[in-house]
């Protein structure tokens, strides 16, 4: 039963968060403080009462339209709540087995043991960066470096926490200073894969084609994930993109516009967050699958 119930409490904080981010993701490209003003209209600019900044129930029960104006609020709204939320939950109850565990039986065990919460914390932040970033990639062609950098940074830190987890306690210095040193040069590492693809593009095409902010997303992949599991969500991210633009192609006037079609732009940023999400969570089995099938 705990573990439900720390379940539904973490997707409920994740539509919390969810709705923040949908805040950030509509001031972030104006300029706009993400505190003040209150929440509005972006079209009429009404204020909204508290009952309609519910987490996806205020969406639901508008049927997406803003109460005073009528103007459509689009989808992006309830898609960012349901995937922090639900992503949170997941990771909730992916790492209950351990987290709950002094909860059963007559007399529960209410001690808190701090490195048993770093992964599943650790990685629903991670989970908040890349959908911030998906949206603003689909939504503006813009990976901003005030997210990037950052997560790079707790990135590292986060990979010298999982090394402390590791042994049980707090590791040497020596210790920390491998696993940030491993981190930062997965970091370059990852960075460097898409600085080469962009150079390599830049002189069949003589235009450029990855922007530098896909490195420094593929960086921050790298730092919390490791050089395996960035390379994965690379892979991953290709094929989604690739998907994508075999599905827009299937469009009538994407294949009557070749010359149009062939200088669109796709949002590579949003399809590696996509990996990297799937990385986080199955990463470890899938690479390991891999390697049995390729029999190393």
């Amino acid at each position: 039963m705990i573990r439900i119930l720390g379940t539904i409490f973490a997707g409920l904080l994740g539509l919390a968060f969810g709705s923040f981010l949908n805040v950030c993701l509509s001031r972030w490209p104006e300029g706009e403080s993400v505190v003040v003003p209150r929440s509005h209209c972006r079209q009429c600019g009404r204020t909204l009462p508290w009952w309609e900044n519910l987490p996806l129930v205020s969406w639901l029960v508008l049927g997406g339209r803003c109460r005073g104006c009528k103007s459509w609020i689009g989808w992006r709204y309830p898609l960012v709540e349901l995937a922090v939320g639900a992503l949170w939950a997941l990771q909730v109850w992916r790492s209950s087995d351990h987290l709950f565990a002094g909860f059963s039986g007559f007399s529960p065990d209410f001690s808190f043991h701090f490195f048993d919460w770093i992964a599943p914390l650790g990685l629903m932040i991670f989970c908040w960066l890349l959908v911030a970033l998906a949206a603003l990639d689909a939504e503006h062609f813009w990976l901003p470096d005030f997210l990037t950098f950052p997560g790079i940074a707790l990135g590292i830190l986060y990979s010298v926490a999982m090394e402390a987890q590791i042994q049980s306690a707090i590791p040497s210095l020596g210790a920390m200073g491998r696993a940030a040193a491993v981190s930062l040069l997965s970091a370059l590492a990852a960075a460097s894969l898409i600085l080469v693809i962009r150079w390599g593009y830049w002189l069949m095409r003589r235009r450029e084609g990855i922007g530098l902010g896909d490195a420094k997303l593929m960086a921050l992949l790298a730092a919390w994930l490791g050089l395996p599991g960035a390379l994965l969500a690379f892979g991953l991210g290709v094929v989604l993109g690739a998907l994508a633009a075999v599905a827009l192609l299937a469009f009538p006037a994407a294949r009557n516009q070749s010359e149009n079609w062939a200088a669109s732009r796709l949002p590579l940023g949003t399809f590696l967050c996509m990996g990297g999400i799937v990385s986080s969570l199955w990463g470890q089995p899938i690479i390991a699958a891999y390697l049995r099938w390729a029999g190393l």
